[in-house]
This record gives C-alpha cells, structure tokens and sequence, in this order.
C-alpha cells in the first residue's frame, strides 16, 4: 500500500468555492474547487514551484494549515483515499473515494466507518474551526 505525506492549506475558501496550496512529495500544486449541483466538484489544480507554496503557506494560509498522511488503499477496482491527521486534527481518519460517474454503485470496504458526505461537521474547515475552539477553551479554562 502505498503512502505519502501531505501539507495542505487554504488561501481562501467559501461555501461554493476554496483555493488550496498543497505540499507533497517534493512537488507542490495551487488547486481551485468550485461547487456545482450534486456531489461532484469542478476543480483546477496547477503545478507551482515548492519555494513558492511554501510561501503561500506561511503567508496566506494563517491557522488553516494541516498535514496528513494519505494512504492509497485500493478495493473493489477503486482507489480509496485514508487520510490519517496529525497536529490540530490529532485523531480523525476520512477515507474517500473518486467515482467514475455519480451513478457508480460503491460497495463500501468493511472497514469504512459511517457515511458523512455532504454533512458540513466534517469538512476541514469545519473540523478545524472545532477544534481550534475547543483549544481556546480550554486556554482560557
């Protein structure tokens, strides 16, 4: 199975759009995703040069900076994305998958826990908004 380590940030993000900078692997990559009607995204990704997203992270990123090891777990012809967190997000595993099509029947590996696509409590952002709060609290408790 294969594994690499990931540094992601986000420069900007909204409820139908995000640009992210992200860290992998000696190469780095500006990527732009954009809502649209059900469960699939439009997205641009770029290559960028490392000196520069690590720039970007430092600079335009503030808070919003995680690193994760993605590990590639391939089950039933698909590629399933585990995402192992460290720092802020200590403790939260996301697997996700990218279908063919919308239509694409997914028999879930027996390991996948519940399913939480499109509950807002477990995007990034959100997961990080919790915890940055529950460490406040627990600074100024």
């Amino acid at each position: 199975m294969r594994h690499e380590h990931l540094r992601d940030g986000l420069i900007c993000h909204s409820a139908e759009r995000k640009v992210r900078v992200r860290i992998r692997d000696g190469s780095a990559t500006l990527t732009i995703k954009a809502k649209r009607e059900g469960i699939r995204d439009v997205e641009f990704e770029y290559a960028i040069p490392v000196p520069d997203a690590r720039e970007m992270l430092a600079s335009h990123c503030g808070d919003l900076v995680l690193d994760k090891t993605r590990h590639y777990v391939p089950h039933a012809g698909l590629v399933w994305h585990v995402d192992v967190y460290e720092g802020l997000l200590d403790g939260i595993v996301l697997a996700e998958v990218e279908l063919p099509d919308e239509r694409t029947d997914l028999p879930l590996p027996e390991w996948v826990g519940a399913e939480v696509t499109g509950r807002p409590e477990y995007k990034k952002i959100n997961l990080q908004r919790m915890r940055q709060a529950a460490s406040a609290r627990r600074c100024a408790g």
